[in-house]
């Protein structure tokens, strides 16, 4: 997919980006959420796998390795790849040591997938984008999770393949600061070697500020997703700013067999906004209508305790009942409150661009999943969703759609690699890149927006990804034209003559628009505290409106034409 076609109409969101202060340096342009925030290896060292064996061998001195040894190094660093391909794990592969970026977009040829065990994320601050996570059974001495982590701060998961897990395919809860976004979660292994027999399980999800959104969970058979709940994260029941609070929205499911999602049990909150229900073949009679399930912890030690969720605007397929009144999609564990577990305002999160729950079914299917290179099986799944059918059945079950082993499907597609760009100085960037797009400047110096120049190399790979899926989305801050407010600086797009304002208590000196890869493309000296830019001329794209006052602070926001 690395090509697009633009096919609807250009419109501007917002997302305000205080170019001075890192802290509010978005983890990448696209990245929303709880993880919104998440700097990862910003700023530090570029370590290169040139290899897809799993040994724990290095060389320190051109800092190339295997990805095993690249996550085992201590400082903050972003892991780029020279290879493409397969990396058949010996054994877990834990990450304990954070501030890293794993950017799987740099891969060359198809990019990466990983099999035969369980990646857990184990450290805080990490960024892990275009990476694919394929288990499978080949090994049958254990019986883990694809990919799954917990008890952890400050994690972006972003554009992610998921599959042929044992356990859940991607569980993440009791973490905090957390986003899921853009990820293929599909075809967890039901009747494979899990001691608790059938286990086609989508995931466990929670946590503190957790963001789950479009996503798209496919042909597991329950748990899409179970919400963890408050007992089940560990957190304290006495203390009010300790508490699971999850959005979930804009995600697709599809296929679910005996259950959709449930759980939430013991005061957990969630919102569950704008997701796009599709039954599919397997999906049992009992569950063909439900949006959730409410469950309930009956602990005598705390009485009876149930999450409370604010539930809109979702879509089901085919079923105008529960469309029209999301809360006849709702069932309920015995002994909870139908009333006391409906909440009737969201709770407090970090908002995100949100499409309709119909729109958010066709950007997932577009745009989600390791979606760079797409691989056979995304676009097989991708398809199935799309026109509601399946191609495979469970070898063991014959379940429609839901499978047992990788093998029913044909296994791992092949992953042809090729050759990576030069890159002489071994800075992370190709040779040239720079002096042709910013002169003078070296990788890890920051720009005006907070972002390493190596950084900025790395979002324009997929630039076009971030800019379509994002398009025809609604504005987070529930404005239309008024794009940034504070009480020092105002900034407007006037849609109907294609003009950005900008008005200032103070003098404001010039006003500079740069594109998503970071290049100034329009500079106006104002020397006025008011400005008109006529935008016409300006071609569809992501772009940074920068005002400069007299005293020399600046005010950015982040606008898609």
């Amino acid at each position: 997919m690395r090509k697009f076609i633009l096919s609807f109409a250009a419109f501007f969101i917002l997302l305000i980006v205080p170019a001075t202060i890192l802290s509010q340096t978005p983890a990448f342009p696209g990245a929303e959420g709880g993880g919104k925030y998440v700097t990862g290896g910003r700023g530090g060292t570029v370590y290169f796998v040139n290899t897809l064996e799993d040994t724990n061998t290095g060389n320190t001195a051109t800092r190339e390795g295997s990805l095993r040894w690249c996550l085992g190094r201590s400082e903050a660093r972003t892991i780029v790849f020279k290879v493409g391909g397969i990396i058949t794990l010996k054994s877990r592969l834990s990450i304990t040591k954070g501030n890293v970026t794993i950017a799987g977009q740099t891969a060359p040829g198809d990019g990466i997938c990983i099999k035969d065990y369980e990646v857990v994320v184990d450290a805080d601050n990490v960024i892990i984008r275009y990476m694919r996570f394929r288990l499978g059974d080949e090994i049958t001495t254990h019986e883990p999770d694809a990919l799954w982590g917990r008890y952890r701060n400050n994690i972006m998961l972003d554009h992610c393949s998921v599959s042929w897990s044992i356990d859940e395919a991607a569980s993440f809860y009791s973490n905090s600061n957390f986003t899921m976004q853009w990820c293929f979660i599909t075809e967890s292994l039901n009747s494979s070697i899990h001691d608790k027999g059938n286990h086609g399980y989508g995931g466990l999800w929670g946590g503190k500020n957790a963001t789950f959104h479009h996503n798209l969970l496919a042909h597991h058979n329950s748990r899409n997703p179970r919400f963890n709940g408050w007992k089940r994260s560990g957190l304290s029941y006495y203390n009010p700013m300790d508490e699971e609070r999850l959005d979930f929205r804009n995600n697709v499911i599809y296929n679910w067999g005996s259950n959709s999602g449930y759980g939430g049990e013991a005061a957990g909150k969630y919102n569950i906004v704008a997701n796009y229900y599709k039954p599919g073949p397997q999906t049992s009679s009992g569950s063909r209508s439900r949006i959730v399930n409410v469950d309930i912890d009956a602990s005598s030690a705390y009485g009876p305790r149930w999450g409370t969720f604010y539930v809109t605007g979702n879509y089901f397929h085919n079923n105008s009942s529960v469309t029209s009144n999301n809360w006849n999609g709702v069932t309920y564990a015995s002994g909870v409150d139908k009333v006391a577990c409906r909440a009737d305002v969201p709770f407090e999160n970090i908002q995100i661009p949100q499409h309709t729950a119909e729109k958010a079914f066709e950007k997932v299917l577009a745009y989600g999943g390791a979606s760079l290179v797409r691989d056979a099986v995304d676009t097989r799944i991708s398809g199935e969703v799309l026109n509601g059918t399946y191609t495979y059945t469970g070898s063991k079950t014959g379940y429609k759609g839901i499978i047992d082993t990788q093998t029913d499907v044909g296994g791992w597609p092949e992953y042809k690699s090729a050759t990576p760009p030069a890159d002489s100085n071994s800075d992370g960037i190709p040779d040239g890149w720079l002096e042709t797009n910013f002169p003078g400047k070296t990788a890890n110096q920051i720009n005006e927006d907070g972002y390493t120049y190596l950084e900025v190399y790395l979002n324009s790979l997929v630039a076009d990804i971030t800019y379509n899926q994002y398009l025809e989305a609604s504005d987070p801050t529930g404005m239309n034209d008024v794009i940034y407010n504070s009480d020092i600086v105002k900034v407007s797009f006037i849609r109907s003559g294609n003009f950005i304002n900008i008005s200032s208590e103070s003098m404001i000196q010039k006003v500079s628009i740069y594109d998503i890869s970071g290049k100034m493309v329009m500079e106006r000296v104002i020397n006025h505290s008011n400005a008109t830019i006529n935008s016409t001329i300006l071609p569809k794209g992501i772009y940074i409106v920068k005002s400069t006052l007299a005293d020399n602070t600046k005010f950015s926001s982040k606008i898609i034409k």
